[in-house]
């Protein structure tokens, strides 16, 4: 009963796999608008991803923007105008590389401030640590028979691990 569910199962998902996948983006009539289409898309973020460039990312909102993308350029757009038609309508966030303008300045100087926060932090950290080690007072010292009474104890756990390391 079992065996027989489990086949029927594996076929069934057999059979329902090709419904879920995606159909294939065609090319563009044109190589050239293609190749030209690649080169922008590589310097636009996607939206969804946000970590992977619009040429690379499968989400559906960026094949969305990339056949947008290809219907400017067949409009006669340039690249210049097709960037500032993007930036436009996502902002700054969707270039990779976006323009060095006081709106950004955060994003470009906001690692280089968090560095130097840290180290700061850190230093302080160590200082305060090295000066609270300076000011403790000096450990006391064992007698002679604390200390013989140490080396037992050392000496027994010792022997011990070696008993069953044996």
């Amino acid at each position: 009963m079992i065996k027989k569910f489990c086949l029927w199962l594996l076929l069934s998902l057999t059979l329902l796999a090709p419904l879920q996948a995606n159909e294939a983006v065609p090319m563009a009539e044109d190589p050239v608008l293609e190749a030209r289409l690649v080169q922008l898309s590589d310097n636009l973020r996607c939206l969804v991803c946000q970590n992977e460039s619009l040429s690379g990312s499968h989400a559906d909102l960026a094949k969305d923007l990339r056949r947008e993308i290809r219907g400017l350029m067949k409009a006669g757009k340039s690249d210049a105008e097709i960037l500032d038609f993007m930036v436009a309508r996502y902002g700054d966030f969707v270039l990779y590389r976006p323009p060095v303008k006081p709106t950004t300045w955060l994003l470009w100087g906001g690692p280089f401030v968090l560095l130097v926060a840290a180290i700061f932090l850190l230093l302080n950290l160590l200082r305060r640590r090295a000066v609270a080690l300076r000011d403790l007072p000096p450990p006391e010292q064992l007698s002679e028979a604390e200390r013989l009474r140490a080396r037992s104890l050392l000496d027994g756990e010792s022997s011990a691990k070696k008993d069953v390391l044996s």
